[in-house]
Order: C-alpha cells, then sequence, then structure tokens
C-alpha cells in the first residue's frame, strides 16, 4: 500500500514539473566524414564571424560561425580536396518549418568564390530566437535574401555521383 501511495504520489509530481527544453541544434548529415549535431554553446567555441545586411532600410549585425568551417568540422571536402566527384555534390539545408534551399560545394568554399555565407547565432548582440529560430544562414552577396533561412535545423550533404 505504502508502495502504491509513493508510486502515485510520484506520477502527479512529475507532471507537475515543466519538461526540461532540448536545447536547439543544427545536425550536419549526409556525405560527410562524421555527422555533428551542434548546439550554440559548439558555434560560440568555434572561430567567430560577422556580417553586416542591410534590409528595407534596416541594419542588422549577424555573428557567428562561417559555414565553410563547419562543414571542415564534419570532414567535407574544401579547397584541393573538392575536385571531381566531390564537385558534383549540394548542400541542403533545411528549416524547421520545412523551407529547404541548396547550394553547391563549390559556392561555398572561399577557395572557388568570393561568397562566404554565415551560420549566424547572433544578431545585433543577441541571441536569434522566435520566429527566427536559433540559427539562420546569411547569405550576404545575394540580391534576394531567399536562401538566407531562417530557423535552420539541417545541413545534408548529399552527393550526386557516386
Amino acid at each position: 500500500m505504502y508502495t502504491r501511495r509513493s508510486l502515485v504520489l510520484g506520477f502527479l509530481v512529475a507532471g507537475l514539473i515543466p519538461a526540461q527544453e532540448a536545447q536547439p541544434t543544427i545536425q550536419v548529415t549526409g556525405a560527410v566524414k562524421q555527422a555533428l549535431t551542434l548546439s550554440a554553446d559548439d558555434l560560440a567555441k568555434m572561430p567567430r564571424a560577422s556580417v553586416r545586411t542591410t534590409n528595407n532600410g534596416m541594419e542588422t549585425v549577424y555573428e557567428g560561425v562561417w559555414l565553410h568551417e563547419v562543414l571542415m568540422k564534419a570532414g567535407v571536402p574544401q579547397g584541393s580536396e573538392l575536385r571531381g566527384k566531390a564537385l558534383a555534390s549540394y548542400l541542403l539545408a533545411q528549416a524547421q518549418d520545412g523551407y529547404q534551399v541548396v547550394f553547391s560545394l563549390g559556392e561555398i568554399d572561399p577557395a572557388f568564390i568570393d561568397n562566404e555565407i554565415l551560420l549566424a547565432d547572433t544578431a545585433n548582440g543577441k541571441p536569434l530566437f522566435g520566429a527566427q529560430g536559433r540559427f539562420r544562414l546569411v547569405v550576404p552577396k545575394d540580391k534576394a535574401g531567399a536562401r538566407s533561412v531562417r530557423m535552420l535545423t539541417k545541413l545534408e550533404v548529399v552527393q550526386l555521383r557516386k
């Protein structure tokens, strides 16, 4: 009887304690040497960068990590290794709401093109949150902002040629 009361009381208390929210992360998967799950804390330990954007007259300074640094950590070919089959690969960036965009690996690599893409976790010195999500891709040299993915949750490297 005492055990049954303790068990019922335990279930009641467990229902009253709010579940701790999982820390938002970004998954790096697919044709990588090492799949990654990165949190804001993980990104904070990587080399930091920032970009300044202007949209409708409003200036925003995003801070985060260059996307090629994240992909390098996952073992994605870059620089002199980005040849042949690897050049037939692309990155699929996916958002929490199902939005997706594609980048070729060549357009992410600074050895190929002068268009660095930022994986941002802060805007104007404050962590991203709410409708922006915790992470965002910022593509400062794109004329339209359609590939600046907000609510970013996953980066998948896809190799077209085997």
